[in-house]
């Protein structure tokens, strides 16, 4: 093996752990709004119609900064670094409510869902490749 080779393993091995960490930090941002859009819920007059666009928004401002997290740090191919978070945030999220709800349907709003993550998650990459680092 020579020098090449073990730079080439390294760059992808960061860039695995950094995809990871987006992915982990996307569930964690999703986590906490929700925490605080359900105490809103309970303790105001807000309308339960509200649910679903929430959920939505929520799904897509946490894979945009899960996104930036994760290609922060690279230099380059941000789009598919980001496009890859929100494609494991999607399939993360879709596999812990189909253990909750029993329910492994894939329906139109799943495709949805996922091609809005990963579209997200592509913007949310250039964003992150395209910060000032100083």
């Amino acid at each position: 093996m020579n020098i090449g080779d073990k730079t080439f393993e390294s760059a992808r091995h960061n860039n695995f752990m950094c995809i990871i960490k987006g992915s982990a930090s996307a569930i964690i941002v999703t986590i906490i709004l929700l925490i605080i859009f359900a105490l809103l819920l309970a303790y105001t007059s807000m309308p339960e119609s509200i649910i679903t666009p929430v959920i939505i928004g929520t799904c897509g401002v946490s894979v945009i900064i899960g996104s930036i997290i994760s290609s922060k740090s690279i230099k380059k191919q941000g789009l598919i670094n980001g496009g890859i978070v929100g494609l494991i945030y999607i399939l993360v999220i879709y596999l812990l409510s189909s253990i909750i709800q029993g329910d492994f349907g894939i329906d139109l709003n799943s495709i949805i869902m996922t091609l809005a993550a990963v579209i997200s998650g592509a913007l949310g990459g250039i964003i992150g490749v395209n910060l000032k680092r100083k």
